[in-house]
Protein backbone atom coordinates (compact mmCIF):
# COMPACT_ATOMS: atom_id res chain seq x y z
CA UNK A 1 0.00 0.00 0.00
CA UNK A 2 1.43 3.40 -1.37
CA UNK A 3 1.87 6.01 1.63
CA UNK A 4 -0.19 9.44 1.49
CA UNK A 5 1.87 12.20 0.00
CA UNK A 6 3.36 14.80 2.02
CA UNK A 7 0.60 17.47 2.62
CA UNK A 8 2.65 20.25 0.46
CA UNK A 9 2.35 17.69 -2.77
CA UNK A 10 -1.17 17.37 -1.65
CA UNK A 11 -1.77 21.01 -2.17
CA UNK A 12 0.37 21.64 -4.88
CA UNK A 13 -1.92 18.77 -6.69
CA UNK A 14 -5.26 20.09 -5.98
CA UNK A 15 -4.04 24.03 -6.72
CA UNK A 16 -2.72 22.65 -9.71
CA UNK A 17 -6.36 22.24 -11.01
CA UNK A 18 -7.78 25.54 -9.64
CA UNK A 19 -7.52 27.08 -13.25
CA UNK A 20 -8.69 24.51 -15.53
CA UNK A 21 -10.97 26.22 -18.00
CA UNK A 22 -10.16 30.01 -16.83
CA UNK A 23 -8.21 31.38 -19.42
CA UNK A 24 -4.41 32.03 -18.35
CA UNK A 25 -4.20 36.00 -19.02
CA UNK A 26 -7.72 36.61 -17.19
CA UNK A 27 -6.28 34.58 -13.94
CA UNK A 28 -3.24 36.68 -14.25
CA UNK A 29 -5.16 39.69 -14.46
CA UNK A 30 -7.64 39.00 -11.53
CA UNK A 31 -4.07 37.98 -9.31
CA UNK A 32 -2.31 41.24 -10.42
CA UNK A 33 -5.80 43.36 -9.52
CA UNK A 34 -6.30 41.44 -6.49
CA UNK A 35 -2.36 42.13 -5.26
CA UNK A 36 -3.00 46.25 -6.30
CA UNK A 37 -6.06 45.74 -3.46
CA UNK A 38 -3.78 43.76 -0.82
CA UNK A 39 -1.14 46.34 -1.06
CA UNK A 40 -3.68 49.02 -0.73
CA UNK A 41 -2.78 51.28 2.19
CA UNK A 42 -6.58 51.43 3.78
CA UNK A 43 -8.03 48.72 5.54
CA UNK A 44 -10.92 47.26 4.41
CA UNK A 45 -14.25 46.32 6.04
CA UNK A 46 -14.99 43.98 3.16
CA UNK A 47 -14.00 40.66 1.50
CA UNK A 48 -11.17 41.20 -1.51
CA UNK A 49 -11.99 38.37 -2.73
CA UNK A 50 -15.75 38.45 -4.38
CA UNK A 51 -16.42 35.24 -6.40
CA UNK A 52 -14.77 31.81 -7.01
CA UNK A 53 -12.85 33.14 -10.34
CA UNK A 54 -10.90 35.72 -7.81
CA UNK A 55 -10.64 33.10 -5.38
CA UNK A 56 -9.41 30.53 -7.24
CA UNK A 57 -7.39 32.86 -9.41
CA UNK A 58 -5.52 34.12 -5.98
CA UNK A 59 -5.27 30.69 -4.02
CA UNK A 60 -3.43 29.29 -7.20
CA UNK A 61 -0.80 32.35 -6.64
CA UNK A 62 -0.93 33.07 -2.85
CA UNK A 63 -1.21 29.71 -0.97
CA UNK A 64 1.96 28.32 -1.46
CA UNK A 65 3.93 31.01 -0.02
CA UNK A 66 1.30 31.05 3.02
CA UNK A 67 1.91 27.56 3.39
CA UNK A 68 5.63 27.74 3.39
CA UNK A 69 5.84 30.95 5.55
CA UNK A 70 3.06 29.44 8.12
CA UNK A 71 4.82 26.51 8.17
CA UNK A 72 8.39 27.61 8.70
CA UNK A 73 6.84 29.59 11.81
CA UNK A 74 5.04 26.51 13.13
CA UNK A 75 8.00 24.44 12.67
CA UNK A 76 10.50 26.90 14.65
CA UNK A 77 7.46 26.58 17.25
CA UNK A 78 7.30 23.00 17.74
CA UNK A 79 11.09 22.84 18.22
CA UNK A 80 10.78 25.35 21.34
CA UNK A 81 7.91 23.20 22.61
CA UNK A 82 8.84 19.14 21.84
CA UNK A 83 6.24 16.68 22.69
CA UNK A 84 3.70 19.37 22.67
CA UNK A 85 1.15 19.00 19.85
CA UNK A 86 -2.25 20.76 19.27
CA UNK A 87 -5.62 18.89 19.92
CA UNK A 88 -7.51 21.96 17.99
CA UNK A 89 -7.01 24.56 16.04
CA UNK A 90 -8.77 27.12 14.64
CA UNK A 91 -7.63 29.82 11.77
CA UNK A 92 -8.83 33.19 11.94
CA UNK A 93 -9.24 34.77 8.01
CA UNK A 94 -8.19 31.75 7.14
CA UNK A 95 -9.93 31.99 3.39
CA UNK A 96 -8.36 29.12 1.60
CA UNK A 97 -7.32 27.32 4.36
CA UNK A 98 -3.22 27.19 3.58
CA UNK A 99 -2.38 27.29 7.27
CA UNK A 100 -4.78 24.85 8.56
CA UNK A 101 -2.83 22.59 5.72
CA UNK A 102 0.46 23.81 7.25
CA UNK A 103 -0.41 22.42 10.65
CA UNK A 104 -0.90 19.02 9.29
CA UNK A 105 1.89 19.18 7.67
CA UNK A 106 3.91 20.03 10.95
CA UNK A 107 1.99 17.99 13.48
CA UNK A 108 0.45 15.28 11.37
CA UNK A 109 -2.87 13.40 12.64
CA UNK A 110 -6.37 14.11 12.91
CA UNK A 111 -8.17 17.24 15.09
CA UNK A 112 -10.77 19.18 15.03
CA UNK A 113 -10.04 22.66 12.97
CA UNK A 114 -12.17 25.42 12.28
CA UNK A 115 -11.10 27.88 9.61
CA UNK A 116 -13.11 31.55 9.69
CA UNK A 117 -13.58 34.12 7.05
CA UNK A 118 -15.80 36.58 5.94
CA UNK A 119 -15.63 35.83 2.36
CA UNK A 120 -17.82 32.88 1.42
CA UNK A 121 -16.12 32.20 -1.99
CA UNK A 122 -13.14 31.99 -0.47
CA UNK A 123 -14.10 29.07 1.97
CA UNK A 124 -15.99 27.42 -0.45
CA UNK A 125 -13.03 27.01 -2.23
CA UNK A 126 -11.08 25.89 0.90
CA UNK A 127 -13.35 23.15 1.68
CA UNK A 128 -12.59 22.17 -2.29
CA UNK A 129 -9.36 21.74 -1.74
CA UNK A 130 -9.30 20.27 1.49
CA UNK A 131 -11.33 17.19 0.00
CA UNK A 132 -7.36 16.19 -0.86
CA UNK A 133 -6.36 16.11 2.14
CA UNK A 134 -8.29 13.65 4.52
CA UNK A 135 -6.88 14.68 7.55
CA UNK A 136 -8.43 17.82 6.57
CA UNK A 137 -12.13 15.99 5.11
CA UNK A 138 -13.97 17.58 8.74
CA UNK A 139 -12.49 21.19 8.73
CA UNK A 140 -15.39 23.55 9.64
CA UNK A 141 -15.66 26.35 7.31
CA UNK A 142 -17.12 29.13 9.09
CA UNK A 143 -18.73 32.30 7.83
CA UNK A 144 -17.36 35.46 10.44
CA UNK A 145 -16.71 39.02 10.71
CA UNK A 146 -12.89 39.43 11.86
CA UNK A 147 -12.57 42.13 13.80
CA UNK A 148 -13.68 43.70 16.82
CA UNK A 149 -17.01 41.68 17.68
CA UNK A 150 -14.81 38.04 16.74
CA UNK A 151 -15.54 35.51 19.27
CA UNK A 152 -13.49 32.66 19.55
CA UNK A 153 -14.25 29.19 21.72
CA UNK A 154 -11.50 27.52 23.34
CA UNK A 155 -8.69 25.72 21.41
CA UNK A 156 -5.09 24.51 21.67
CA UNK A 157 -3.76 26.95 18.46
CA UNK A 158 -4.60 29.98 16.53
CA UNK A 159 -3.07 30.75 13.13
CA UNK A 160 -3.41 34.46 12.13
CA UNK A 161 -1.40 34.62 8.56
CA UNK A 162 -1.73 37.51 6.29
CA UNK A 163 -4.37 39.41 7.81
CA UNK A 164 -3.60 42.10 10.67
CA UNK A 165 -2.60 44.33 7.45
CA UNK A 166 -6.07 43.78 6.29
CA UNK A 167 -7.64 45.35 9.72
CA UNK A 168 -7.88 48.95 11.05
CA UNK A 169 -5.92 49.17 14.76
CA UNK A 170 -8.62 48.99 16.93
CA UNK A 171 -9.67 45.49 15.02
CA UNK A 172 -6.18 44.54 15.06
CA UNK A 173 -6.21 44.60 18.70
CA UNK A 174 -9.43 43.18 18.93
CA UNK A 175 -8.38 39.81 17.34
CA UNK A 176 -4.93 39.24 19.53
CA UNK A 177 -7.06 39.84 22.47
CA UNK A 178 -9.55 37.13 21.57
CA UNK A 179 -6.71 35.20 20.04
CA UNK A 180 -4.76 35.34 23.18
CA UNK A 181 -8.39 34.63 25.04
CA UNK A 182 -8.79 31.86 23.56
CA UNK A 183 -6.05 29.84 22.92
CA UNK A 184 -2.81 28.15 24.77
CA UNK A 185 -0.39 28.72 21.68
CA UNK A 186 -0.79 31.77 18.85
CA UNK A 187 1.37 31.78 15.61
CA UNK A 188 0.63 35.20 13.60
CA UNK A 189 2.52 35.50 10.35
CA UNK A 190 2.57 38.67 8.35
CA UNK A 191 4.30 40.04 5.13
CA UNK A 192 8.41 40.36 5.76
CA UNK A 193 8.02 44.22 5.46
CA UNK A 194 8.72 46.89 7.92
CA UNK A 195 4.73 47.45 8.53
CA UNK A 196 4.29 44.09 9.09
CA UNK A 197 7.01 43.61 11.19
CA UNK A 198 5.79 46.29 13.65
CA UNK A 199 2.32 45.04 13.29
CA UNK A 200 3.83 41.42 14.41
CA UNK A 201 5.35 43.67 17.26
CA UNK A 202 2.64 45.01 18.52
CA UNK A 203 1.06 42.06 18.64
CA UNK A 204 3.72 40.13 20.18
CA UNK A 205 3.62 42.92 23.34
CA UNK A 206 -0.38 42.37 23.39
CA UNK A 207 0.30 38.67 24.13
CA UNK A 208 3.83 38.86 26.63
CA UNK A 209 1.06 41.15 28.39
CA UNK A 210 -1.68 38.70 27.94
CA UNK A 211 1.20 36.11 29.56
CA UNK A 212 2.22 34.29 26.69
CA UNK A 213 5.82 33.35 26.74
CA UNK A 214 7.87 33.72 23.12
CA UNK A 215 8.97 30.77 21.69
CA UNK A 216 9.84 31.88 18.45
CA UNK A 217 11.85 33.51 16.52
CA UNK A 218 13.18 35.49 19.72
CA UNK A 219 15.10 33.59 22.12
CA UNK A 220 13.30 36.33 24.69
CA UNK A 221 10.03 37.31 25.63
CA UNK A 222 11.86 40.48 26.17
CA UNK A 223 11.44 43.54 24.54
CA UNK A 224 12.45 43.15 20.95
CA UNK A 225 16.54 45.07 20.45
CA UNK A 226 15.84 46.19 17.69
CA UNK A 227 15.31 50.39 17.64
CA UNK A 228 12.06 51.35 15.84
CA UNK A 229 12.83 52.35 12.19
CA UNK A 230 16.43 51.05 12.01
CA UNK A 231 15.64 47.66 10.88
CA UNK A 232 13.01 45.03 10.84
CA UNK A 233 12.81 41.02 11.64
CA UNK A 234 11.78 39.27 9.21
CA UNK A 235 13.19 35.81 7.31
CA UNK A 236 12.49 33.75 4.08
CA UNK A 237 11.11 30.70 3.13
CA UNK A 238 11.83 29.07 -0.52
CA UNK A 239 8.60 28.40 -2.48
CA UNK A 240 7.69 26.86 -5.85
CA UNK A 241 6.90 28.67 -8.62
CA UNK A 242 4.01 27.91 -10.98
CA UNK A 243 3.50 28.57 -14.17
CA UNK A 244 1.13 31.33 -13.18
CA UNK A 245 3.86 32.68 -11.22
CA UNK A 246 6.05 33.39 -13.56
CA UNK A 247 3.40 34.70 -16.18
CA UNK A 248 2.26 37.70 -13.22
CA UNK A 249 6.08 38.18 -12.03
CA UNK A 250 7.95 37.41 -15.40
CA UNK A 251 11.37 35.72 -15.51
CA UNK A 252 11.69 32.10 -15.58
CA UNK A 253 13.15 31.11 -11.96
CA UNK A 254 11.11 27.75 -10.99
CA UNK A 255 11.44 29.62 -6.71
CA UNK A 256 10.90 32.51 -4.82
CA UNK A 257 11.30 33.49 -1.88
CA UNK A 258 8.98 34.77 0.17
CA UNK A 259 9.61 37.10 3.04
CA UNK A 260 7.83 37.07 6.45
CA UNK A 261 7.61 38.21 9.62
CA UNK A 262 6.60 36.33 12.29
CA UNK A 263 5.73 35.41 16.59
CA UNK A 264 4.82 32.57 17.93
CA UNK A 265 4.04 32.48 21.96
CA UNK A 266 2.43 30.08 24.15
CA UNK A 267 0.52 29.90 27.95
CA UNK A 268 2.78 26.76 28.67
CA UNK A 269 6.40 26.59 29.34
CA UNK A 270 8.80 26.87 26.17
CA UNK A 271 12.18 25.93 25.19
CA UNK A 272 12.83 29.03 22.25
CA UNK A 273 16.32 28.71 20.96
CA UNK A 274 19.77 30.01 22.68
CA UNK A 275 19.89 32.07 19.84
CA UNK A 276 18.70 32.88 16.06
CA UNK A 277 20.16 33.43 12.61
CA UNK A 278 18.38 37.12 12.09
CA UNK A 279 20.25 37.43 8.57
CA UNK A 280 21.25 35.14 5.79
CA UNK A 281 24.63 33.92 6.65
CA UNK A 282 28.07 35.51 4.87
CA UNK A 283 29.52 32.44 3.79
CA UNK A 284 33.61 33.82 3.13
CA UNK A 285 37.08 31.91 2.64
CA UNK A 286 37.35 30.15 5.94
CA UNK A 287 35.05 31.66 8.07
CA UNK A 288 31.16 31.98 8.19
CA UNK A 289 29.40 35.64 9.49
CA UNK A 290 26.39 35.14 11.40
CA UNK A 291 23.94 37.86 12.68
CA UNK A 292 22.20 36.53 15.63
CA UNK A 293 19.48 37.71 18.20
CA UNK A 294 20.22 36.64 21.26
CA UNK A 295 18.64 35.70 24.77
CA UNK A 296 19.82 38.93 26.54
CA UNK A 297 18.56 40.55 24.77
CA UNK A 298 21.18 41.95 22.17
CA UNK A 299 21.91 41.82 18.29
CA UNK A 300 25.25 40.61 17.63
CA UNK A 301 27.28 39.82 14.62
CA UNK A 302 29.46 36.52 15.32
CA UNK A 303 32.41 34.79 13.32
CA UNK A 304 33.18 31.00 12.75
CA UNK A 305 36.34 29.80 11.36
CA UNK A 306 38.18 26.73 10.59
CA UNK A 307 39.42 26.80 14.21
CA UNK A 308 35.58 25.91 15.17
CA UNK A 309 35.57 22.54 13.61
CA UNK A 310 32.31 20.57 13.93
CA UNK A 311 30.37 24.50 14.53
CA UNK A 312 32.33 25.76 11.23
CA UNK A 313 30.53 22.92 9.05
CA UNK A 314 27.34 23.63 10.75
CA UNK A 315 27.82 27.64 10.16
CA UNK A 316 28.59 27.07 6.83
CA UNK A 317 24.76 24.69 6.08
CA UNK A 318 23.07 27.17 8.24
CA UNK A 319 20.16 29.07 6.92
CA UNK A 320 18.48 32.32 7.70
CA UNK A 321 16.09 32.09 10.63
CA UNK A 322 17.66 28.51 12.07
CA UNK A 323 18.67 28.19 15.87
CA UNK A 324 21.82 28.84 16.78
CA UNK A 325 24.12 26.94 17.87
CA UNK A 326 22.78 23.87 16.17
CA UNK A 327 21.16 21.14 18.65
CA UNK A 328 23.56 18.47 18.87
Amino acid sequence: MNAPAPPAETLRAALAGLLDGLPPRQAAQAVERLIASYRGATPTDAPILRDRADVAAYAAYRMPATFEAVRSALEAFARAAPGWVPGSHTDVGGGTGAAAWAVSATWGGERPVTVLDWAEPALALGREIAAADPALRDVRWQRSRIGAALTLESTDLVTVSYVLNELTVPDRTALVDAAAAAARAVVIVEPGTPAGYARVIEARDRLVGAGFHVAAPCPHSAACPIAPGTDWCHFSARVSRSSLHRQVKGGSLAYEDEKFSYVAAARFPVTPAPSRVVRRPQIRKGQVLLDLCETEPSLHRTTVTKRHGDLYKAARDADWGDAWPPEP
